[in-house]
């Protein structure tokens, strides 16, 4: 039977694996292809990526479930507990204070910093600073949040496949 409670679990596991499959495809293809890059090209095409993820699909899965997670978890609790609604709530922590709030916290303000840079002024030496100042930080912090969200996207999976 297709309650809303079930609904609202399967689409909160879907706008979560979306995200974290978009992370992961980052950390597996673009980042090692980006460190290919020289300065120049590495600092335009990152802000060009950035300027390009703002859009309302992205938003869509992003910010779906921050707003969908909790939902799940409110609409599955019953007492006593189940292991559902745990494994809910697990997911909607680590993906609320992990995912989202390890990209909102530091990879925005990261973001922000590069798009303000002005490549076509800068000098090489600039150039190799700002790349040095952000490439790494922001690949350690999307690693981690990639993990915690798959993390988060486990225990969304699993909770859509256990009795309530």
């Amino acid at each position: 039977m297709y309650t809303l409670d079930r609904i609202i679990l399967v689409a909160a596991t879907t706008t979560t694996a979306m995200l974290v499959g978009l992370f992961y495809g980052w950390s597996v293809s673009v980042v090692p292809g980006l460190a290919r890059l020289n300065n120049t090209e590495y600092l335009s095409a990152f802000q060009a990526m950035n300027r390009a993820i703002l859009n309302p699909l992205f938003f869509l899965s992003f910010m779906g479930s921050v707003i969908l997670l909790p939902l799940a978890a409110y609409l599955n609790y019953s007492q006593p507990t189940s292991l559902c609604f745990w494994l809910i709530v697990a997911g909607a922590v680590l993906y609320i204070f992990g995912t989202f709030g390890i990209t909102m916290a530091k990879n925005v303000p990261l973001n922000e910093m590069l798009d303000k840079f002005n490549i076509a002024t800068a000098s090489e030496e600039a150039k190799a600073a700002k790349r040095a100042l952000f490439e790494q930080p922001w690949n350690s912090l999307h690693h981690t949040r990639t993990v915690i969200g798959f993390i988060a996207t486990v225990c969304m999976i699993v909770a859509c496949l256990v009795k309530k």
